[in-house]
């Protein structure tokens, strides 16, 4: 699985990453994390305010913070 975390670096995005790692380490998943903070790059994602999470591709949360518990039930059906 192929994750993209997306802000340039705020507080809230570097919260999200932090969830997403822990939530990963906990579930043992295979996942790439990567960070996606260019903002050319964010905008051609089609997501407006950040933070975002990407998986796989697909757009799964843009402009807030997910709790850890939506970030785990997202990640379940990856699993």
């Amino acid at each position: 699985m192929e994750i993209t975390i997306v802000g340039t670096g705020c507080t809230k995005c570097k919260k999200l990453e932090e969830i997403v790692r822990e939530v990963v380490g906990e579930q043992g998943l295979e996942a790439s994390i990567n960070k996606m903070t260019d903002i050319k790059d964010i905008a051609q994602t089609g997501i407006l305010m950040t933070p975002g999470l990407i998986i796989d591709g697909k757009v799964k949360v843009a402009g807030k913070l997910p709790s850890k518990a939506e970030v785990e039930k997202i990640l379940k059906k990856y699993d």
